[in-house]
C-alpha cells in the first residue's frame, strides 16, 4: 500500500496531501472528474456518495451526498474554478449552504511519471483554526488519507 503524506502544520491555513498511484495521468484525472466514477471511490471508508448534478467545467457545479457511516447524510457543493484536463482541478467546496463558514478551496493535481501518477490535494481554509475545527470536528486528515486509500483501490479494480 502506498503511503498518503500529510503536511498540517499548526497555524497554517492548509492540509497538503501526496500520494502516488500506479495509474496513467489520464484514468486518475477521469477518476475525479466522471460522475458515473467518483460514486464508487469518493470519501472515507464506510461513506456512499449520491451525486445530484455534475457540470465539470469552470463554474459547474458537483451537488452531492455523503452517507456516513452512522446514517448522517452530509450536504456537499463543489463549485469549479479551474480544469486543465488531465493536470490540474481548482474548486471551492462547502456543505450547500448559503454562507457557508467552512467553505474550503481546493486544488488537485496530477504529475505524469510514466505510468504512475503523483496525486498533490491542496486544501486552504480561511483560517488556521477553521482547518483545525474541520481537523477536529471531521477528521480532515484521517479522512482525507482513507479518500486517496479509495481511489487506489478503485483504480486497482479496473
Amino acid at each position: 500500500m502506498a503511503k498518503v503524506t500529510v503536511l498540517a502544520k499548526p497555524e497554517s491555513r492548509e492540509i497538503l496531501m501526496t500520494r502516488s498511484f500506479d495509474a496513467p495521468r489520464e484514468l486518475v484525472f477521469n477518476a475525479w472528474v466522471d460522475p458515473k466514477r467518483i460514486g464508487e471511490w469518493w470519501g472515507p471508508n464506510g461513506f456512499s456518495t449520491t451525486t445530484h448534478e455534475m457540470d465539470v467545467r469552470p463554474g459547474g457545479v458537483w451537488r452531492f451526498i455523503m452517507h456516513g457511516p452512522d446514517g448522517v447524510d452530509y450536504p456537499n457543493k463543489i463549485v469549479y474554478k479551474e480544469i486543465v484536463s488531465p493536470e490540474r482541478l481548482v474548486y471551492v467546496h462547502d456543505s450547500d449552504q448559503a454562507n457557508d463558514p467552512g467553505q474550503f478551496d481546493v486544488t488537485v493535481t496530477f504529475a505524469e511519471h510514466g505510468r504512475r501518477t503523483k496525486l498533490t490535494m491542496q486544501m486552504l481554509f480561511k483560517t488556521a483554526a477553521e482547518r483545525d475545527r474541520v481537523v477536529k470536528q471531521y477528521g480532515a486528515i484521517e479522512g482525507g488519507k482513507q479518500h486517496l486509500e479509495r481511489l487506489a483501490a478503485y483504480l486497482a479494480a479496473g
